[in-house]
C-alpha cells in the first residue's frame, strides 16, 4: 500500500533580494498578493489539501513571519543563525517532521487550476521513487523566461535539461538526506544523487503556475488568480 505523505516543509527564510524595496522592512512571505500574504497562498493549498503537520523556515527579519505563522499553526524551523539553502533548511528541520517521505514547498509562487499537493499524492510511488517533484510545462508557466529544468521520459523519470520547470513542490523521503555532512546545501545535490540511482521522477501539472519572485510576478499572478473566477 502506498504511503500517503501528510506533512509539508515550506521554505520560507530567503532575503527575497528579487523583490528589491518591497522586502526592504519585511520578508518575502509577508508581501500582499491578491489581498493576503504571499505565504497565505500556500498555506491555503495545505489546508484543501488536508495536511495538519506543517513546518516552515525562517531567517530574514522573521518576527511578523513568526507571529503569522503561528497563528496559523505552523511549527517554526528557526534559521536565524544561518543560511542554509534548501538541503540544509530540510536538515535542520528533520526533528520537527516525521521520518516518512513528505512535500516541501517554495513559498514564492501561486497555482491555478488542481491542487497540486494532491496531483503528487495520486501519483506518488514509494516502491520506484525517492523524490517526485511537480514540473510545469513552459507555457503553462508565468513570471519566467526559463526553458525547462528537467526532462520526463515515459516512466516519468527525470533527467537535466530543458523541458519542464520545477514549480518549487515535490515530494521527497527524508532519508535522502542520509550521509550528507554539510550543514548548507541546496536539494539539487540530493536530486543529481537521486537520478544516477534511477530514483528522481517528476508528473506534469495541468494548471497555470506563476513565480512570485520578484515584483513583476505579484501582477503577473493576481491577474492569473483573477482568472479563475471569470
Amino acid at each position: 500500500m502506498r504511503h500517503t505523505p501528510d506533512a509539508v516543509m515550506i521554505f520560507a527564510a530567503g532575503f527575497g533580494t528579487r523583490m528589491k524595496e518591497l522586502t526592504r522592512d519585511v520578508p518575502k512571505p509577508m508581501i500582499p498578493v491578491a489581498g493576503k500574504p504571499l505565504i497565505d497562498h500556500a498555506l491555503d493549498l495545505t489546508d484543501a489539501a488536508g495536511l495538519k503537520h506543517r513546518v516552515a523556515n525562517v531567517h530574514y527579519k522573521p518576527e511578523a513571519l513568526i507571529r503569522h505563522l503561528n497563528a496559523r499553526e505552523v511549527n517554526i524551523s528557526d534559521e536565524r543563525d544561518a543560511i542554509l539553502e534548501t538541503g540544509g533548511g530540510l536538515k535542520h528541520a528533520r526533528p520537527l517532521l516525521p521520518k516518512a517521505p513528505l512535500f516541501t514547498m517554495n513559498s514564492d509562487a501561486v497555482f491555478q487550476g488542481p491542487n497540486p499537493f494532491k496531483v503528487l499524492q495520486h501519483a506518488w510511488d514509494p516502491n520506484q521513487m525517492s523524490a517526485l517533484l511537480l514540473m510545469i510545462p513552459p507555457a503553462q508557466a508565468h513570471g519566467t523566461d526559463s526553458e525547462g529544468d528537467f526532462c520526463i521520459n515515459a516512466t516519468g523519470a527525470l533527467s537535466r535539461g530543458a523541458g519542464f520547470i520545477y514549480s518549487g513542490i515535490q515530494i521527497i523521503h527524508p532519508q535522502c538526506l542520509d550521509g550528507i555532512e554539510d550543514e548548507a546545501f541546496s536539494l539539487n545535490v540530493v536530486w543529481n544523487q537521486l537520478q544516477s540511482q534511477g530514483r528522481l521522477y517528476g508528473v506534469r501539472y495541468g494548471g497555470q503556475w506563476c513565480d512570485v519572485g520578484h515584483p513583476e510576478g505579484i501582477t503577473m499572478a493576481e491577474n492569473l488568480l483573477k482568472s479563475a473566477n471569470v
